[in-house]
């Protein structure tokens, strides 16, 4: 008797940066047969019927914020948080707002499929305990890379362009104010400036500004 395979999970990924939700819709296209990527959102919401909504939170509002009845829209997704972000009560105030599961940007592709598995079959996934907030393992893409950027200097220093102070970032981000000033000095050194009103400058010019773009994927390409 021949056994179907169960068709893929429809997931939607969203982030208010496009470089970022097309480099973790890549870090997922080997799983085609698992996952099917049907819609990339940049700070606009999900219309296609999906399973799953990964939020990226690069640069965004944090789990414990998004509103989540805007982003299902409706609908019967489940949200999954996608973020380097992991305090322990910011992960169980997602979860108290509805999210159905909350992810470490430091997976790799396979445990990222094997978390959104998971919670489609009803399960609740959350980091281990003793996993620590930081950027061990960089997966994706991020704005700046190409100019030696770690993905934790380009989220600060999006967060300037985007016009928010020290102490707004370290609330945003779950930093210390001192490992903000941190970033933001190993980022100005790399990108060469030295004031704030440089680096906003060089960060609109090399996108750093929130994109505002939607793709959903043709059904012959899933």
């Amino acid at each position: 008797m021949c056994h179907m395979s169960p068709p893929p999970i429809r997931v939607a990924v969203v982030n208010d940066y496009e470089i970022v939700v097309a480099g973790v819709a890549a870090m997922l296209a080997p799983h085609r047969d698992r996952i099917s990527v049907v819609e990339l959102d940049s700070s606009l919401p999900v219309l296609s019927d999906v399973d799953v909504i990964l939020y990226d939170t690069f640069a965004a509002i944090q789990g414990d914020g998004v509103d989540l009845d805007d982003l299902v829209r409706g609908g019967d997704a489940k949200v999954i948080i996608f973020s380097w972000n992991l305090d322990e009560q910011l992960v169980r105030a997602a979860l108290e707002r509805g999210a159905a599961g909350y992810l470490s940007k430091g997976l790799d592709a396979e445990q990222v499929v094997a978390g959104i598995e998971a919670v489609q079959r009803g399960e609740t996934v959350t980091p281990p305990e003793s996993t620590e907030s930081g950027e061990r393992t960089a997966n994706g893409e991020w704005p700046g890379r190409e100019f030696g950027l770690s993905a934790r200097e380009a989220e600060v220093l999006a967060l300037i362009t985007q016009g928010l102070s020290n102490r707004e970032i370290a609330q945003r981000t779950y930093l210390s104010i001192n490992s903000v000033k941190t970033y933001i000095r190993t980022a100005y050194r790399k990108i060469a400036v030295s004031r704030r009103a440089q680096a906003v400058a060089w960060g609109i010019r090399h996108g750093f500004e929130p994109d505002r773009v939607r793709s959903v994927v043709p059904h012959s390409q899933r």
